[in-house]
């Protein structure tokens, strides 16, 4: 565990602090915990569930060859692949704290023909779509969105694996898109995991897309202006991609989950130097922000006193949080 928050940690304080980018950093499931690539060390030597990707900054066109697993499809040399049990949870972490609060989160599966995904480039193989949260509640241009939550969460993103999915080999990509400018910025990364113990529903061809394929610059979901008058009233979102697995079968498996924060997060990864005084101590007759809430930005009108301990710090004009 030392070992793990220390890789957070580490990989968190090389993000480069001009862009406020960056990605998945490790995954954990039923207790076990993984760490993940390192984009900007010597790929030498480095073993990991998940496939290798080069740059923390955003893809902006969504006919990127790269768009499948932010890199060019291709495994790691010493690529590892863990073995996780249909119905379970699994977590996606991304540095801390992450920027981007308004936009969609997406996780979707690919099965690898044979017995395992070494040697498959994930640009060949079709993906179908087990998770999604758009805009929760509010309105566009000030709402609550699943990148919000996902920030809530640790800055992390828990999808159950459908108890329905056939075993078998797969890759598991988890993607953030954020909405703050145009383009879209897209943040997806894989890791290869072999399913036990799953059920026999396979996608339908209207659940299967490809990377690049899946997405378009003129998908309403993607070409959103969230700050346009507009957005101040509008309430509907579109989430981009195909319908999620099991809508489109005449047995549909059970409703996602609505992802929780995992039971044991990595709790050392640094936080950011405040920008602010800290905020004084509550009182009972005075509202509390927890940690990771929003406390502050643009057209915000709920509590700003953060819980003690934390500091409401600005993240950007819309949004600023408790750390």
């Amino acid at each position: 565990m030392f070992a793990f928050a220390t890789l957070v940690a580490l990989a968190s304080a090389t993000l480069p602090r001009v862009f406020a980018h960056g990605g998945v950093l490790a995954y954990s499931n039923a207790g076990n915990w993984y760490q993940g690539w390192a984009p900007y060390d010597t790929p030498t030597g480095q073993t990991t569930i998940e496939r290798p990707w080069s740059t923390y900054n955003p893809i902006t066109d969504p006919t990127d060859p790269q768009l499948a697993c932010n890199d060019d499809g291709t495994p790691g040399a010493l690529q590892l692949t863990a073995t996780v049990e249909a119905g379970s949870a699994i977590t996606a972490y991304w540095n801390q704290v992450w920027p981007h609060a308004y936009g969609p989160m997406l996780t979707y599966l690919a099965q690898c023909p044979g017995s395992t995904c070494d040697g498959v480039n994930s640009n060949t193989l079709k993906w179908f779509k087990i998770d999604e949260s758009g805009l929760i509640s509010g309105t566009i241009y000030d709402g609550y969105w699943g990148d919000g939550q996902m920030i809530a969460q640790n800055s992390s993103w828990t999808t159950t694996i459908p108890a329905t999915v056939p075993s078998g080999s797969y890759l598991i990509r988890f993607e953030t898109i954020a909405l703050h400018s145009l383009p879209a910025q897209f943040y997806p990364e894989c890791a290869q995991i072999d399913i036990t113990g799953g059920g026999n529903l396979q996608p339908t061809a209207a659940e299967l897309v490809t990377f690049p394929g899946a997405y378009s610059a003129t998908d309403p979901g993607l070409d959103v202006d969230i700050y346009s008058n507009a957005a101040e009233t509008e309430t509907t979102y579109v989430i981009p991609g195909p319908p999620l697995y099991g809508s489109s079968s005449s047995s549909s498996p059970a409703p996602p989950t609505t992802p929780s924060a995992p039971s044991a997060p990595p709790t050392s990864a640094p936080k950011p130097p405040p920008t602010s005084a800290p905020a004084a101590p509550s009182s009972s007759s005075i509202a509390t922000v927890a940690q990771y809430g929003q406390c502050g930005g643009q057209s915000y009108t709920g509590p700003t006193t953060c819980a003690s301990g934390t500091t409401c710090t600005v993240l950007n004009a819309y949004y600023s949080q408790c750390i």
